[in-house]
C-alpha cells in the first residue's frame, strides 16, 4: 500500500510558476516509477510527466515539454512538479500516482495508487 499526497497548488497569472510537490509513503515506495497527471473540468485525466527514483525514465508530453520539470528527492520520499511558464491552457487539478514495477509509464491505467490532486489555476 503506498500513500500519496500532493501540495503546492494554487492561483498564479500566466507566464508565472509553481512547484507541486507528492509526498509518498508506504512499503517500498521506491519500487515504484512515479507520474504527474491532470484533469480539467469536462476532460480526460492527462499524462504530464513520469520519472523513477533514480531520475530515469522521465517522460513529458509535447505540451509541457519544456516549461515542466520532474525530479524526486529519494531521502524524502517526495516528487516534484516544477511548472514555469504557465498558461491558462494548463488550469486542472494534478495528481500524482504511483506505477508497480519500476519503469515508467504514460498511462493513467498502468497507475497503482493515486493521491487526491491540488487544483492549479492559472489566470490569463
Amino acid at each position: 500500500q503506498v500513500q500519496l499526497v500532493e501540495s503546492g497548488g494554487g492561483v498564479v497569472q500566466a507566464g508565472g510558476s509553481l512547484r507541486l510537490s507528492c509526498a509518498a509513503s508506504g512499503r517500498a515506495v521506491n519500487s515504484y516509477a512515479m507520474g504527474w497527471f491532470r484533469q480539467a473540468p469536462g476532460k480526460e485525466r492527462e499524462f504530464v510527466a513520469a520519472t523513477d527514483w533514480n531520475g530515469g525514465g522521465i517522460m513529458y508530453p509535447d505540451t509541457v515539454k519544456g516549461r515542466f520539470t520532474i525530479s524526486t528527492d529519494s531521502a524524502k520520499n517526495t516528487v516534484y512538479l516544477q511548472m514555469n511558464n504557465l498558461k491558462p491552457e494548463d488550469t486542472a487539478v494534478y495528481y500524482c500516482g504511483a506505477l508497480s514495477g519500476g519503469s515508467t509509464g504514460w498511462l493513467d491505467w498502468q497507475y497503482d495508487y493515486w493521491g487526491q490532486g491540488t487544483q492549479v489555476n492559472v489566470s490569463s
